[in-house]
């Protein structure tokens, strides 16, 4: 391959992952047509993109990027997938789809995850912890956790007060002959006012 194609391949692959800050590597030698196509359309609707690369050209693209670790010590062709909403999404997805058996070949080959290289091992931990829609729920949850606590105490002591005083409003209208003895007595002061005429 001359010079000039590598450069026009280089240049191709860093406008490919400009703005990408990790990724992962995946094996995919070893999968039909059949198979990758459809492994690439399950990427494809999780927002994934796969890659598959050299890695001299891999090398070369991503020197003096956060991505450059990732392929310290890595050999053969192999594939980089990037996307999804983070790095963990992406993680549990390389996960799920390596236990597939329609995938059988597919397997994890490391990667970088905040500038540092990711081992194939490390990644399943990774897909452990909770993505970012996770995170967020939970933030929001402990966020919300003492206001809905104050709410529930305030209206409940309001609720108990309310409840008291209305006890104690309709001990007073027992005490005093109740409603109905106050209707009957401005009763007849009614009747008594037209005969006064």
């Amino acid at each position: 391959m001359s010079k000039l194609v590598k450069d026009l391949l280089t240049d191709q692959v860093k406008r490919e992952l400009e703005g990408v800050q990790e990724l992962l590597l995946v094996n995919v030698v070893g999968l039909t047509a059949n198979r990758t196509s459809a492994l690439r359309k399950q990427l494809r609707e999780k927002n994934i993109k796969l890659l598959v690369i050299k890695n001299s050209l891999a090398r070369r693209a991503t020197e003096g990027t956060q991505l450059a670790p990732a392929f310290e010590g890595s050999h053969g062709t192999q594939a980089m997938i990037w996307g999804a909403s983070d790095i963990v999404a992406l993680a549990k997805e390389v996960v799920r789809l390596a236990a597939d058996k329609e995938f059988e070949k597919f397997s994890a080959r490391g990667g970088v995850m905040g500038g540092a290289k990711l081992e194939a091992h490390e990644i399943e931990a990774v897909s452990k912890w909770p993505t970012r829609e996770e995170q967020l729920s939970l933030l929001l949850g402990q966020i919300l956790s003492p206001g809905a606590k104050l709410a529930s105490q305030l209206t409940s002591i309001g609720g108990a007060l309310a409840s008291q005083i209305k006890q104690h409003f309709e001990n007073l209208e027992e005490a005093a002959g109740g409603p109905a003895a106050e209707a009957s007595s401005d009763a007849p002061a009614a009747d008594a006012a037209p005969a006064a005429e």
